[in-house]
């Protein structure tokens, strides 16, 4: 995934884009990078690996190597942004957040004209940003290169853009699948993938860019360079998943889009008549544990903690490059509350799930640890297409999700063909799915939730929302 953030300022902006950019941590883990300009040096820029250390660790000597007066940085799992070009359209800073699934095809087509080149990677790969830049370079205008690059890109790109004069130019996505949020303060504007990042600093909301909306920012002034487009399609695992409890996106807070999603979560549960015997109800830790208060306010079981992570060493689970470090890591993090586990009937509630290996590992370190049962809530539906839009959860292949490795076991590539039986409990395809995955992953009941539950949690129209991952619609 990834996030940016940035500010047009009458004064110095360094430490509020410090701060403003690491309230993006939560998004990436490889590389952090700002970019700044004031009048007298010009355009400047630092980049560092993040993958292990923090943010604000790499750039906590910022303020003694950088100034400006409009400043923009990102938080990034891919690539090293953001990139300083000097083209015809001028010298600027360029970042991006999203995914470019063509890049080769583009990479090409472009090489294809006489003088043109990249910056070559490791292995010949380009880097994504000075590939958008040189789409963006092929037009008279920063609106039309924009316009013009994500015509061509298959996949997602949010935008950016550092001027040589201080202004910063903010593209949203052309379908809206990811946020961009503008705040205001008497001394400037700031522009955010995270709201709450503006609004710790003193900003206060001025409002979203719509789908594909093109905006100019000053310290004086936010102005339309081109207005949004009609179709909207936000992810909604914003709220499911990666957002910050505190987050709020088209009007709709993470934290309280997850007690409902629990609450209607457990009405299903009631209504389909489960009568497990629960002593505690708890979420896998972070973001399961909200759908999991949820749950358990409309359940009347008690809500525990079983289990606490220990995150003062190990803040995120897939820091390391390898499955196999992150799934070791994920397991050292766990540590257990015995009195809330041993001989219990417990029920978990996760956000999603995917591969379910390290929900595996979760479940046989409850065992171990002395649990009675262990029950499972999803407060996803069955995840059945990996996402092509976004860079949040990256597979080389469809068969890494275990719905779709139990459904090949089930009934082979026919399988493929009953995808909406399969997600559905009520049918028996549905339930053949969930005892198999619970069986896999030694849970003694498993659920999800469904496609209308997490669109009535949300609470926008469906038409607005992404749910390609579930029912394979964009």
């Amino acid at each position: 995934m990834g996030g940016f953030f940035g500010i047009a300022s009458q004064s110095d902006c360094m430490a509020d884009v410090f701060f403003g950019v690491d309230y993006h941590s939560h998004l990436g883990t490889r590389r952090g990078g700002l970019a700044a300009f004031d009048e007298k040096i010009g355009l400047q820029r630092k980049i560092h690996n993040i993958e292990n250390a923090p943010f604000r660790t790499k750039f906590d000597h910022i303020f003694d190597e950088m100034k400006g007066t409009s400043a923009i940085g990102c938080i990034s799992d891919s690539f090293p942004q953001p990139l300083l070009i000097r083209s015809h359209l001028g010298a600027y800073a360029l970042c991006m957040t999203g995914i470019i699934n063509n890049s080769d095809e583009l990479i090409e087509s472009y090489l294809s004209h006489k003088g043109c080149h990249f910056d070559a990677m490791t292995g010949g790969k380009v880097n994504s940003t000075e590939l958008l830049a040189a789409l963006i370079d092929q037009n008279d205008s920063f609106v039309e290169g924009i316009r013009f690059a994500q015509e061509k890109i298959d996949g997602t790109a949010s935008i950016l853009i550092l001027k040589d004069d201080g202004a910063i130019i903010a593209a949203r996505d052309r379908v809206g699948r990811l946020p961009v949020q503008i705040g205001r303060r008497d001394d400037g504007f700031a522009v955010s993938f995270e709201s709450f990042a503006y609004q710790k600093l003193g900003f206060e909301d001025e409002r979203e860019l719509g789908p594909g909306e093109i905006v100019e920012i000053t310290d004086e002034k936010v102005e339309v360079l081109s207005p949004p487009l009609e179709k909207k399609r936000i992810c909604s695992f914003l709220w499911s998943y990666y957002g910050y409890p505190t987050s709020t996106y088209e009007g709709v807070n993470v934290e309280a889009m997850r007690y409902r999603n629990g609450v209607i979560m457990a009405k299903n549960d009631k209504k389909n008549r489960y009568d497990e015997l629960i002593d505690y109800v708890g979420g896998v830790p972070d973001s399961g544990t909200p759908h999991a208060i949820g749950y358990a306010n409309e359940s009347g079981l008690p809500f525990a903690r079983a289990f606490i992570k220990y995150t003062p060493t190990w803040s995120r689970s897939f820091i390391p490059a390898h499955q196999r470090e992150r799934n070791r890591v994920a397991k050292m993090k766990q540590i257990p509350v015995y009195d809330l586990i041993k001989d219990k009937n417990l029920l978990f509630v996760d956000d999603s799930i995917v591969r379910g290996t390290q929900l595996r590992e979760t479940v046989e370190f409850l065992y171990e640890n002395g649990a009675k049962t262990v029950a499972m809530r999803s407060a996803c539906p069955p995840i059945m297409y990996s996402c092509k839009f976004l860079n949040f959860s990256p597979a080389t292949s469809e068969m890494e999700l275990i719905a779709r490795r139990v459904i090949k076991e089930l009934e082979g590539d026919e399988g493929f063909d009953h995808i909406d039986e399969y997600c559905d409990s009520s049918t028996e395809r549905g339930q053949d799915l969930r005892k198999k995955i619970a069986e896999k992953l030694n849970f003694d009941s498993l659920e999800f939730q469904t496609l209308e539950g997490i669109i009535e949690a949300i609470g926008l129209p469906e038409c607005e929302l992404c749910t390609y991952c579930w029912n394979g619609k964009d």
